[in-house]
């Protein structure tokens, strides 16, 4: 069974919004916790084939998570491959969009999202060895909340700066249109606004051209 991801982004800027953000978390639900936290390497790739990818990466995957993947493949017109290090853990990810807008950054995807017994890099060499190449190395330290049923993230980006991220998972694609209501809805109660994704494709596209510059420090960039 594939599962949709609805993701909506804010670009908060300053430690002291993510303080504010964190506090109306708990003023809206007294129940609201940090749940983890952790930093991340992601690795995002272009190019390639999916078929390619599936064979590349089989013998690492129960067959549960082949046949996820197969599926996906078959669905996707546009998405976006990444390898992830997550607190030691490999992982395999792929976003394919159900909305108009994109796979890397779009607020509606199909995602899968597996654990590889692979390096970081091992699983970049097999990734590439699908075709692909890489289209930009990102670094970030990542808080983890659930706040009114929604997962909300608090991300010091590498770029970006610190950025919130609230997500839904649903396994109906009919599903996907009430999810989406109701991150907004959250969003709304806690003061936080949507990062448009004209501005975040922006963002993107520079942090992308200049990643080398970025990856792994403290550095900020503005986009408007």
């Amino acid at each position: 069974m594939q599962t949709y991801e609805i993701e909506i982004k804010s670009l908060l800027g300053s430690e002291e919004r993510a303080d504010e953000i964190r506090k109306a978390m708990l003023e809206a639900d007294p129940s609201c916790k940090l749940e983890s936290r952790n930093k991340q390497l992601n690795h995002y790739f272009v190019g390639g084939e999916l078929g390619r990818l599936v064979a590349a990466v089989s013998s690492h995957l129960p067959p549960e998570h082949i046949a996820k993947l197969k599926d996906l493949a078959t669905r996707a017109s546009e998405c976006s491959v990444r390898s992830r290090e997550k607190g030691g853990t490999v992982l395999l990810v792929l976003k394919v969009s159900v909305d108009d807008t994109t796979s890397a950054n779009g607020i509606s995807r199909m995602e899968f999202e597996e654990k590889v017994p692979l390096a970081l890099l091992e699983l970049d060499r097999l990734i590439i060895s699908a075709g692909f190449s890489y289209q930009a190395k990102w670094s970030r330290e990542r808080e983890e909340y659930v706040c009114l049923g929604t997962n909300v993230t608090l991300d010091r980006n590498a770029g970006y700066g610190w950025v919130a991220e609230f997500e839904r998972m649903v396994d109906d694609p009919a599903k996907v249109d009430t999810a989406r209501e109701e991150i907004r809805a959250l969003m709304g109660q806690l003061g936080v606004e949507e990062l448009p994704q004209d501005r975040l494709l922006r963002m993107f596209a520079f942090y992308n051209a200049n990643w080398k510059q970025y990856y792994g420090t403290d550095k900020i960039f503005v986009v408007e």
